[in-house]
């Protein structure tokens, strides 16, 4: 297969070592290789029998005409240079876009298989037992079950389940405090009743167990306080429940909660925050006879650390602990998203069973950082000039000064009492353009660089602060 390869000057070293060893031609066609025109590409495509080229993923051009006439599938590449390495042992595999970039289209191919592999195994995997349709235990995937605390005071309690699902949560876990009463109980789960999803109450008072068995589909936590009032109750109702030690061992409680005839036994040997006995309460994950609770959330709202490398991390350990079960909260505003950051990582985990590493798998938990970091050349200029120093005072334009917040998922810039609002910093960007609201380039150059700190606040579920740091 003879490959042509157009490249620009700064890339070019970089595409030919990538292409040591292929049959490929590498030809510089101008300083970037973004600027490759159809005309020059046709030309280049007469010269020699190519079997087929591969341009920049950065080109906007089309060449459908060029293939047309010549004959020869012209693909698209990576965007970036130093990615063409991954790209190229492919080529015998599968066939690249002719309009998406290689690195995303590969990134896409990749991401769609890993989540039907996901699905395939999930329906033939067996189970322990099934709460409304969600296989527990067996060879299925670990379930996340996300808690909403205090559920008997929520405001608005059926929207935020209904959310928490539908970031990928399997079950839904209702706490209620000391201060619930039955009633209250009946109240939340009569707002849920009709969600064909698994619902659990967590609670230890008897009386508000009970009074949740006509909807609950699984109980935390039972105990030895607990089990010989309302374990009976519990098993005739087909519910599953969590047991936990107390003053009497797991096993002892497992084996109380199995006589009054609660079938459904998951078992939680309490995973213990950093600091109070992590490695030790480990130790206790051993191979029970039952699904294992892992309660994750404990660990992660205890720590001062991004959530989403701690929920991977502990999605694994509760892999190799065998867990069924993981816990998962988002009680403080530095466990934001941790539901679906543990849902995709008890997913990368379903695909890290037939490998050593849970790496490379076609779906990750890479939000700041780079798998692979790029290392192109920066630009080469003719002459350089240093950077001088942002003036103290500046003049303001006329049109007016803007003050930007966000609200929810939108950015607002709001001047002379008008707002704009949006979603994407670009489209609030243009509107004010589009409006005559800047007249002056810096303020402008000010606007758009606050305007994508906006956005990325939201994105990464930060503060924002204008004229303040990210």
């Amino acid at each position: 297969m003879y490959i042509l390869l157009p490249t620009g000057e700064a890339t070019a070293e970089i595409v030919k070592a990538a292409a040591a060893g292929y049959d490929a031609r590498v030809v510089v066609t101008g300083p970037i290789a973004s600027f490759l025109t159809t005309g020059e590409l046709r030309s280049l495509i007469r010269e020699e029998p190519y079997d087929l080229v591969i341009i920049s993923g950065m080109c906007t051009a089309s060449f459908l005409e060029v293939e047309r006439e010549t004959g020869v599938p012209i693909y698209r590449g990576p965007r970036h240079a130093a990615d063409l390495p991954l790209i190229l042992p492919f080529l015998g595999e599968l066939e690249l876009s002719r309009s998406i970039p290689a690195d995303d289209f590969l990134t896409a191919r990749r991401r769609k298989e890993a989540f039907k592999t996901i699905a395939r195994r999930e329906r033939e995997a067996d189970a322990e037992f099934i709460i409304r349709g969600v296989k527990i235990g067996g060879t299925s995937r670990i379930k996340v079950l996300a808690e909403i605390m205090d559920a008997h005071r929520h405001p608005d309690l059926r929207t935020n389940v209904e959310q928490w699902f539908a970031a990928g949560a399997d079950i839904v876990d209702l706490g209620f405090g000391f201060d619930a009463t039955p009633e209250d109980v009946r109240q939340c789960l009569a707002a849920v009743e009709d969600l064909e999803r698994p619902i659990a109450i967590d609670t230890t008072d008897p009386d508000l167990i009970k009074a949740g068995l006509f909807r609950a589909d699984l109980i935390l936590s039972l105990h030895e306080g607990n089990i010989p009032v309302i374990g009976e109750a519990i098993g005739q109702a087909g519910i599953a429940a969590v047991v936990i030690p107390g003053a009497c061992s797991l096993g002892e409680n497992l084996a109380a909660a199995e006589q009054e005839g609660v079938r459904c036994l998951i078992a939680d040997p309490i995973l213990m925050p950093v600091g109070s006995g992590l490695v030790r309460s480990l130790q206790r994950f051993t191979s029970l006879p039952y699904p294992l609770f892992f309660g994750a959330g404990n660990v992660v709202e205890l720590l001062d650390a991004d959530s989403i490398g701690i929920n991977a991390l502990l999605a694994g350990m509760a892999m190799e602990a065998g867990a069924a079960v993981i816990f998962s909260s988002e009680h403080s505003d530095k466990t934001q998203g941790s539901i679906a950051e543990m849902r995709r990582a008890t997913e990368m985990m379903v695909l890290a069973r037939d490998r050593p590493y849970p790496k490379d798998l076609g779906i990750d938990l890479l939000l700041l950082k780079e798998k692979r970091r790029r290392r192109e050349p920066a630009p080469q200029p003719e002459r350089i000039m240093e950077a001088l120093p942002m003036p103290s005072e500046i003049s303001y334009d006329p049109c007016g000064n803007f003050r930007i917040g966000i609200e929810g998922k939108e950015i607002i810039a709001v001047i002379n009492g008008c707002a704009v609002r949006g979603r994407r910093w670009v489209d609030v960007f243009h509107t004010i353009l589009k409006n005559g609201d800047v007249s002056l380039l810096d303020h402008a150059a000010y606007l758009g660089a606050e305007l994508y700190k906006a956005e990325l606040a939201i994105k990464f579920g930060r503060s924002y602060e204008q004229d303040g740091p990210f």
